[in-house]
């Protein structure tokens, strides 16, 4: 107690993905202290609950209205991760003609978090991919390139439309991943209205503790389409053998 009286504590306002919250006591009351959440069992599997599954359907729909995305998953590790699974699936997803052309680059803009784009230079080079960090405004494409990331808002807290970028990389038969603040989209225009393919981000600003830097869980959202790629799991709504609704792991990775 002695050393830790000796520390200061300062408020931070860096950001970069870490925000102070509040969670209102109702929220903490009736969520986090209430076992219906966590102990109603399913009858055919006993080691998952019924509660879990329903609180990760809600944040799936959540995110999915919030991004304006079809489909949303349970979670994932972080943000970082989550626009490293971005960069992954888009690489699988390359058409013909980008496979033809041997395009491996995957352009990122110099505003996303300096954290996700560690993350994603440690995974792409046992991909096989070429990362090409850029000023999103201002950069040269050529046709190796597969996808871009845009960060929305960015690090300096801009919060640009990319309807007409996204329209022109989409033309070149490219992709489109945007890590976004997903408390900011409750206001901003949604990802998926300026046509991006996937939406990633921390679910931190949800109301979880900065904790010193994590862990926090990170959503994807993607387009239907990609659904027999989405990494993590996707939690649907099924019948019982009695005919009752029953939560259950739909899709697994």
């Amino acid at each position: 107690k002695q050393i830790a009286q000796e520390n200061q504590v300062f408020r931070s306002y860096i950001g970069m993905g870490y925000y102070g919250c509040i969670v209102p006591g109702v929220i903490q009351r009736n969520l986090f202290e209430n076992p219906g959440w966590y102990t109603a069992y399913t009858p055919y599997q006993a080691e998952v609950a019924q509660g879990r599954l329903e609180a990760l359907l809600n944040f799936q729909t959540l995110v999915s209205d919030l991004t304006a995305m079809e489909i949303a998953n349970a979670s994932l590790l972080d943000e970082g991760t989550a626009a490293a699974e971005a960069m992954a699936m888009l690489h699988r997803s390359r058409s013909r003609e980008l496979q033809q052309k041997e395009a491996h680059t995957f352009v990122v803009s110099n505003q996303c978090l300096p954290q996700t784009i560690d993350v994603l230079q440690t995974r792409a080079e046992p991909l096989g991919i070429r990362l090409e960090i850029v000023d999103i405004h201002n950069f040269t494409w050529h046709e190796q390139i597969y996808g871009i990331l845009l960060q929305y808002p960015d690090v300096d807290g801009a919060a640009a439309d990319y309807s007409e970028l996204i329209a022109r990389v989409h033309a070149a038969g490219a992709f489109v991943a945007v890590a976004a603040d997903l408390l900011a989209l409750t206001l901003l225009k949604a990802p998926g209205e300026m046509g991006a393919d996937v939406v990633v981000g921390s679910a931190q600003r949800l109301g979880v503790p900065m904790g010193y830097g994590g862990p926090h869980a990170a959503f994807f959202a993607t387009r239907e389409a990609f659904k027999r790629q989405v990494p993590g799991r996707i939690i649907g709504v099924s019948l019982d053998r009695l005919g009752n609704p029953a939560f259950r792991m739909a899709l697994q990775t």
